[in-house]
């Protein structure tokens, strides 16, 4: 298993909005709260998103599971701005491990969250606060 590179996320990134998640059923509102935030409108049935929204959510969706999945609660998922990108930081609360890419998995086994962000994201890393183990990935925002 690969580990990540260890760095915090660029350090001139706005905070926009920020969720706190305790269980996978608040996934759902995470979506939709994030594609209100990044489109200005409430997603509707059926809708395809364009490309970059879709890509954020998408990230966060994928990172916020594998925080719920494998930390401990709450999940606190932040969307930043930096100058050309929106940058996605997820935290849990288990510092006991760091983060790993499940590459021996056999395909439809799950455990791909990292390598989805890895492979749609400019860059992702990890770093560590007294309290939390924090996951970035950063989107272009065109």
């Amino acid at each position: 298993m690969g580990q990540l590179p260890t760095s915090p996320p660029p350090p001139q990134a706005t905070e926009l909005r920020r969720w706190e998640l305790a269980e996978p059923a608040h996934l759902r509102a995470l979506r939709a709260s994030l594609h209100e935030e990044l489109t200005g409108a409430a997603p509707v049935a059926g809708e395809k998103l364009a490309e970059v929204p879709e890509l954020v959510v998408l990230v966060a969706t994928e990172l916020a599971t594998n925080a719920l999945k494998h930390g401990r609660p709450p999940t606190i998922v932040r969307l930043l701005i930096a100058d050309d990108s929106f940058l996605l930081d997820v935290a849990d609360h288990d510092l006991s491990t760091i983060p790993e890419q499940a590459d021996t998995r056999p395909l439809g086994a799950g455990g791909r969250g990292l390598q989805i962000a890895m492979a749609v994201s400019l860059d992702v890393g990890w770093y560590a606060t007294e309290s939390t183990k924090n996951i970035w990935a950063s989107v272009p925002r065109h």
